[in-house]
């Protein structure tokens, strides 16, 4: 009664894809970079030169490329800005602990840390203390 299927279903999985498939932890690095990249531009327009170049040698690390450098103004008051920073490297920090890069995480935390101290004492607005 019914005329059977002559085609293969669109549905059916293709045994050999014709595009390059990443591993979980390739994509987890190009999130991690990408992140930090994002702190990185907050961080230089902040003018925290000694943590935007620690933020830049991760970026280097994961893209095997150091990122490209310029504090593109935005007009943000600091606080805003170390609030996008803030949670920035929050972002950070989640993929680093899932990927269980160390060093990334310890950096993304101490970020975190220094942005919370510069939101808590307005005398810190524009320059962090204590951050490497």
């Amino acid at each position: 009664m019914y005329e059977p299927i002559r085609s293969p279903s669109v549905h059916t999985p293709a045994d050999e894809a014709d595009f390059p498939h990443r591993s979980r932890e390739e994509e987890l690095d190009i999130q991690l970079a990408g992140h930090l990249a994002a702190l990185l531009a907050v961080t230089d327009e902040l003018g925290l030169t000694a943590a935007g170049d620690r933020i830049a040698e991760q970026v280097a690390r994961l893209r095997g490329a150091p990122p490209a450098r310029h504090a593109g103004l935005t007009d943000a008051a600091p606080a805003d800005l170390h609030r996008r920073a803030h949670a920035l490297a929050g972002r950070a920090l989640l993929v680093a602990a899932s990927r269980a890069d160390t060093t990334a995480a310890i950096l993304s935390a101490e970020q975190m840390d220094a942005h919370t101290a510069a939101l808590a004492d307005p005398a810190l607005s524009g320059h962090l203390v204590g951050a490497h």
